[in-house]
């Protein structure tokens, strides 16, 4: 797993998404996930959609089920499966700021500041789980399956997109993209393929379906870079926004670029996995 040379905190992600969460929704909208382009000719609204429509698909849910989703992050998801699938959806976030929008939200939900390691939750709760882009931001990484699979029921699927290092980065590839992107994006770990189905396995799960769409995905960041340009060329709060040393999170401003090449080099995966109980 690559790790970054400071210590990522559970304070320090949510001071991140606190901080930027003009940002994130003023740039991007309110998901905060990647976008999923097929043709390549989808809009950025509905290229995250389809990405959160992958995976209701991976899910299989019925309605009436209640799913958790790990890393809600402004609700838009949730919302989106409630009202589609019929379904309760339980969400779990480190931000305040993230939290007061998605409690907002209409529909059959609930959202939680709580930490998805110390949940609360009892022990078979959820019918189904899934996050997206979320694990990345855990410190204990085969804790999220063990807690997954205890508030799942027998049967329940854990769908998870995940940011992923390639199996063996080149030193440079760790030095100047992977592990910068770890420490500008609030990330304690990137692992790779094997060690998610690893601790996947280790928690009682067993695989049952996994995508690379690093492809399909990777225009993302071309997106956010552009837009971001265009904000700061045009808006004083967006330069002083970056340029003020009271900006603790500035520096993921760094990693726009960082990511797109770690996208186009492989160095950087986007992996969904599918994952039952036994």
């Amino acid at each position: 797993m690559i790790e970054p040379k400071t210590l990522q905190t559970e304070a320090d992600v949510a001071g991140h998404y606190d901080e930027l969460d003009a940002v994130y929704r003023e740039i991007w909208g309110e998901h905060v996930h990647h976008g999923l382009w097929r043709s390549g000719r989808e809009s950025v609204a509905e290229a995250t959609d389809a990405l959160s429509d992958l995976v209701a698909d991976r899910l299989g849910a019925k309605p009436g089920d209640h799913l958790a989703d790990i890393g809600c992050g402004y609700g838009a998801t949730a919302a989106r499966f409630a009202g589609r699938l019929g379904v309760t959806v339980t969400g779990f976030t480190l931000s305040e700021a993230q939290a007061r929008v998605a409690r907002a939200r209409p529909g059959d939900l609930a959202f939680h500041v709580r930490d998805w390691l110390d949940n609360g939750m009892a022990d078979a709760t959820f019918d189904h789980a899934y996050a997206i882009e979320s694990t990345e931001h855990m410190i204990d990484k085969p804790a999220i399956f063990r807690e997954a699979a205890r508030t799942l029921k027998p049967g329940g699927r854990f769908v998870v997109c995940a940011w992923l290092s390639e199996d063996a980065p080149s030193r440079w590839r760790v030095r100047r993209l992977l592990e910068p992107i770890c420490r500008e994006g609030r990330l304690p770990g990137l692992g790779t393929r094997g060690e998610y189905e690893g601790w996947a396995a280790a928690a009682g799960f067993r695989t049952i379906g996994y995508e690379d769409l690093s492809r399909e995905v990777r225009n993302t960041w071309s997106i956010v870079t552009r837009r971001l340009a265009g904000r700061v060329l045009t808006s004083a709060r967006y330069r002083r926004l970056l340029t003020s040393r009271a900006t603790r999170n500035r520096s993921f401003a760094l990693s726009l670029p960082r990511l797109i090449l770690a996208y186009r080099t492989g160095a950087m995966r986007y992996g969904v996995f599918t994952f039952e109980t036994r």
